[in-house]
């Protein structure tokens, strides 16, 4: 019932064009692909990183990004290939000064490191730089969002919501708009309007560990880890089996290296630590296969090396 009601009210007029200037804090691959697909669809962006060394090579990931849609887009005219990725690039605004760039911003979507502490520092640190109907929106991935916004006070408390983009953010159609528990019905509905509107399809969900993707592909990960601790079967074989078997385009070998190992490691110790309703649940306990290969540094693809090499 809920959902429908946002589906219906996101698509009014009011809503569709309630977003406009949006700050994204964190020039990582996550927050230069949300500022990239951002700016592609017309909207105002500013990029927040605490160096500019930092934000010159998020703006060279946006550049090659865009040189590759835009060969698509515009195969045999060079022209029109850099007309494209110089009118993206020409809306996204590159800054070291967090209170300077929410001034103004109708949304803050926040992509840094995945620590809930240096989250809430971060959200405490913008709250009094942005307008009062700003909506503020992390991308966390594992934790809660209602825990990332409890130190604010009710009123933002009440304008704080969930996107989660997927990995890489351009071609990823997926966004999950998480609610949190005192999120307003048009803050959400606002935050379903701007996810269609840059083109991507919203999932809303309640605030809930994993929301809906992670919370059903990491036990399923972490039960193919287990099949070959107990030498079920070699990687290879599980992904093939997967692959051939349930139709699934990658193996769940081939997807945790794409992930990351320890981004991976980092969400089931904290689930089986203390998520509400997981803690202690044998599907998230440690691995002994999934810990030595994160301490040796074999991270997955990013690092080179994982359950294979590359």
């Amino acid at each position: 019932m809920i959902y429908t009601s946002v589906r219906a009210f996101s698509s009014t007029r009011s809503v569709q064009s309630a977003i406009r200037r949006v700050a994204v804090v964190g020039g990582g691959q996550m927050g230069s692909g949300i500022a990239q697909v951002a700016a592609t669809f017309k909207h105002s962006v500013t990029l927040v990183d605490v160096s500019q060394e930092a934000l010159d090579k998020s703006r060279t990931y946006m550049q090659k990004s865009l040189a590759r849609v835009a060969k698509k887009k515009f195969a045999d005219d060079a022209t029109a290939q850099k007309h494209f990725v110089d009118d993206v690039l020409s809306r996204v605004s590159l800054s070291t000064t967090p209170s300077k760039a929410v001034s103004d911003a109708d949304l803050v979507v926040e992509a840094i490191v995945e620590n809930i502490k240096v989250k809430q520092e971060l959200f405490a640190s913008l709250v009094p730089h942005v307008p009062s109907t700003c909506i503020l929106a992390s991308n966390t991935s594992s934790l809660s969002i209602s825990n990332i916004a409890e130190p604010l006070d009710a009123q933002v408390r009440s304008r704080f919501v969930g996107l989660h983009f997927f990995n890489p953010v351009p071609q990823m159609k997926l966004v999950e708009v998480v609610r949190s528990n005192e999120a307003h019905e048009d803050v959400v509905a606002k935050a379903v309007a701007f996810v269609e509107a840059i083109g991507k399809s919203p999932a809303v969900c309640k605030d809930t560990p994993g929301f809906i993707v992670n919370r059903l592909l990491l036990p399923y990960m972490m039960e193919a880890i287990r099949l070959l601790e107990r030498d079920v079967a070699s990687a290879r074989d599980i992904d093939t089996a997967m692959k051939l078997g349930a139709g699934y385009p990658m193996g769940p070998f081939e997807l945790c290296d794409y992930v990351g190992l320890d981004t991976i490691k980092y969400i089931v110790d904290g689930w089986h630590k203390d998520a509400p309703g997981l803690k202690g649940n044998d599907l998230f306990a440690p691995s002994t296969k999934l810990n030595d290969l994160v301490a040796k540094g074999r991270l997955g693809v990013k690092s080179g090396h994982g359950f294979y090499d590359y």
